[in-house]
C-alpha cells in the first residue's frame, strides 16, 4: 500500500509530465522532413553570410545547445510547474511553426565548405556533425529560438534571479550558440533573424500577455 501510495503521489506531483509527449510528435515529423526525396529546396542565403569565416572552435557551444535546452527544461519541470509551462508554451509553438514552415516550405542552405584547410579534433567534430545532419530544414533557426526561450525562462525565474551568475552564464552561453550556427555554417543570417522574429512574437503571447492578465500570477513549486 505504501508503494501505490507514493506512486500516486509522484504521478500527482509531477502530472505534468504529459507535456513531454510533444516530442512524440516532434521527433517523427521532423525525421519525416530529414529524409523525404523529389523535394525542390529553396536555399537561404543572405549577402551577410559571405562575411562569416568557418571557425570550427563553435562545434563546442554548437554541441553545448542540446545539454543547455534539456538542463534548463529539466530545473523547471522539477522545481517550479508555472515556470516549465511558460517554457514549455514557447518552445512549441515556435518548434511547430519550424515543422509547419518546413513542410510547406522546404528550404536549405549550401554554406558548408567543401574542403577544410585545417586539421585538428574541432574539425574531426564538424565532419561528423554534416555526416549526421542534413543542410536542409533551417529556417527559422530551432538552435538560435531555443536558446533565446531557455533564456528568456530563466530570465523571468524568481529563483534564479537569486543567483545571477548562473543568469548571466546562461545569457552568454545563449550568444555564444547563436554565433556557432553561423560559424559553423550550419545556418544563415537569414535563419538566425527569422528565429529572433519569431522569438519575438511567441514572447508576446506566452509571457508578456500573460503577465498582463495575471500580474500578480503565484507561483506554483514542485
Amino acid at each position: 500500500m505504501k508503494l501505490i501510495d507514493k506512486s500516486k503521489k509522484m504521478l500527482k506531483k509531477y502530472s505534468h509530465a504529459w507535456v513531454l509527449l510533444y516530442l512524440f510528435i516532434y521527433m517523427p515529423w521532423f525525421t519525416y522532413l530529414e529524409h523525404r526525396t523529389n523535394v525542390h529546396y529553396y536555399i537561404i542565403h543572405s549577402p551577410i553570410d559571405d562575411y562569416i569565416p568557418f571557425l570550427e572552435i563553435f562545434i563546442v557551444p554548437y554541441l553545448l545547445w542540446f545539454l543547455f535546452v534539456a538542463v534548463t527544461v529539466l530545473y523547471f519541470f522539477f522545481t517550479n510547474r508555472s515556470d516549465f509551462y511558460r517554457l514549455a508554451a514557447f518552445l512549441i509553438a515556435g518548434m511547430t511553426a519550424f515543422l509547419v514552415i518546413c513542410t510547406v516550405f522546404p528550404n536549405g542552405l549550401n554554406l558548408r565548405p567543401v574542403v577544410f584547410t585545417r586539421d585538428n579534433i574541432f574539425i574531426d567534430v564538424v565532419k561528423i556533425l554534416y555526416q549526421t545532419d542534413t543542410p536542409t530544414n533551417v529556417l527559422p533557426s530551432i538552435h538560435v529560438y531555443n536558446s533565446i526561450g531557455v533564456s528568456i525562462a530563466i530570465a523571468h525565474s524568481d529563483s534564479l534571479k537569486k543567483h545571477p551568475h548562473i543568469q548571466h552564464g546562461a545569457y552568454i552561453l545563449a550568444g555564444l550558440i547563436i554565433l556557432s550556427t553561423m560559424f559553423l555554417k550550419q545556418h544563415s543570417v537569414t535563419d538566425v533573424t527569422a528565429a529572433v522574429v519569431m522569438s519575438f512574437v511567441v514572447y508576446q503571447l506566452v509571457y508578456v500577455t500573460q503577465t498582463r492578465k495575471a500580474p500578480k500570477l503565484s507561483q506554483q513549486p514542485i
